[in-house]
């Protein structure tokens, strides 16, 4: 590998960042992939839009074959300074609004959730015993 024992900040890395010169972080590695950009079977612009950032959650994410890992060997340019990469934020979901956007207090919607059948039921036995009522 060449270039062992360098390290290159983020920043560093990050002005390699177009198709006449990118470079990669992947698993705290530095790669320069720009001769690589005509033959990445994914196209260029998969390998240009990770420049800039850690790259190692795009690099597993496609599920690289165990040849493609064997080629990063020879665009091995030095280490990642890892402290120069900015801590990962775990995601948390915004709060979801509750559903009774008009208010309505939470006892009247529990007892329309009864009442309501009780009345469609009560109508429909209504009619059923009026038209009995009326072909006698």
């Amino acid at each position: 590998m060449g270039g062992q024992g360098k390290f290159f900040t983020l920043s560093e890395v990050s002005e390699h960042n177009n198709a006449k010169d990118c470079w990669l972080v992947i698993e705290g590695k530095v790669y320069d992939v720009t001769k690589f950009l005509e033959d990445h079977p994914g196209g260029d612009e998969v390998l240009l839009s990770a420049t800039g950032k850690d790259a190692t959650d795009d690099f597993e994410d496609v599920g690289h074959s165990s040849s493609a890992r064997a080629m990063m060997d020879e665009f091995y340019v030095g280490e990642i300074d890892s402290s120069t990469i900015p801590a990962r934020k775990a995601y948390t979901p915004p709060k979801q609004p509750h559903y009774n956007q008009d208010k309505t207090p939470e006892f009247i919607i529990k007892l329309l959730q009864i009442v309501v059948p009780l009345l469609i039921l009560g109508l429909a036995v209504g009619i059923r015993f009026y038209t009995k009522s009326a072909e006698a």
